[in-house]
Formats: structure tokens, C-alpha cells, sequence
């Protein structure tokens, strides 16, 4: 973690790094659903958590100098059934107003923090 990034409204995390630059690659950590206080933010619903992953990217990105057109790949993961993979696709769609990188949704058994139904992960590059 980085002044910066905290700076940027990123929360705390001990002991983590939410990207690393090299090049003209960022190597960018699975953005999970908390504000900028640490604090989950909505719980039970998969299109607020994804919308929140989402805009906790977009701020990394900022951060190291990278924008969403840098972005040529993501990773949703879900926790749930088709339901909740549907409305964080939904949710991403928007945020990135139709023109989604190349992209895997993807549902998985569990996440990190309790109540936690969605991260992003992405693969970001200036050409």
C-alpha cells in the first residue's frame, strides 16, 4: 500500500499491496467490495459489490498513471448462483458502458471476507 493510493481514498490494508508497476505493466490485486473505510459494502447484492470492486480498480488505476483502456482483461468472480454471476455482469457491463474487455465470469465456492460475493481482478497494460 502506498500513500497515494490512500490518498486516493483506497482503504487500509496491512501487509497488502494493491498493485505493483513494472513497465508498462500493472500488476493489480483481486479489488474486493469495501469502501474507502474497510467497510463491506452491499451485503447480498452481487451488482453493488461488483459496481464497488469496479470503482476500487478504477482508483488503482488512477493511482499508477493507468486508465479503464489500459484494462485487456478481467475477472469477476462470484460467489452464488446464476443469479448473482447475472446482476455482477450487469454491473460490469455498465461500468464499463458496453465495451467490456476481453473477460471470464466465473463462480466460485467462497472469498476472502465473510459476506464477500464478488472480486475483479484484472490484467493491465500500456501499448
Amino acid at each position: 500500500m502506498n500513500e497515494a493510493e490512500l490518498t486516493a481514498g483506497m482503504s487500509v490494508t496491512p501487509q497488502y499491496q494493491y498493485a505493483q508497476r513494472v513497465a508498462n505493466q500493472l500488476f493489480v490485486a483481486g479489488q474486493v467490495p469495501h469502501d474507502s473505510q474497510g467497510n463491506l459494502v452491499g451485503a447480498g447484492n452481487a451488482f453493488v459489490q461488483a459496481s464497488q470492486c469496479l470503482r476500487n480498480l478504477n482508483l488503482v488505476l488512477t493511482v499508477h498513471d493507468f486508465t479503464l483502456a489500459d484494462v485487456r482483461k478481467i475477472v469477476v468472480y462470484v460467489v452464488g448462483e446464476q443469479e448473482q454471476l447475472s446482476a455482477a455482469w450487469k454491473a460490469t457491463t455498465e461500468f464499463f458502458a458496453g465495451q467490456v474487455p476481453p473477460a471470464t465470469l466465473l463462480g466460485v465456492a467462497r472469498l476472502g471476507y465473510a459476506g464477500q460475493w464478488v472480486e475483479v481482478d484484472a490484467t493491465v497494460m500500456k501499448t
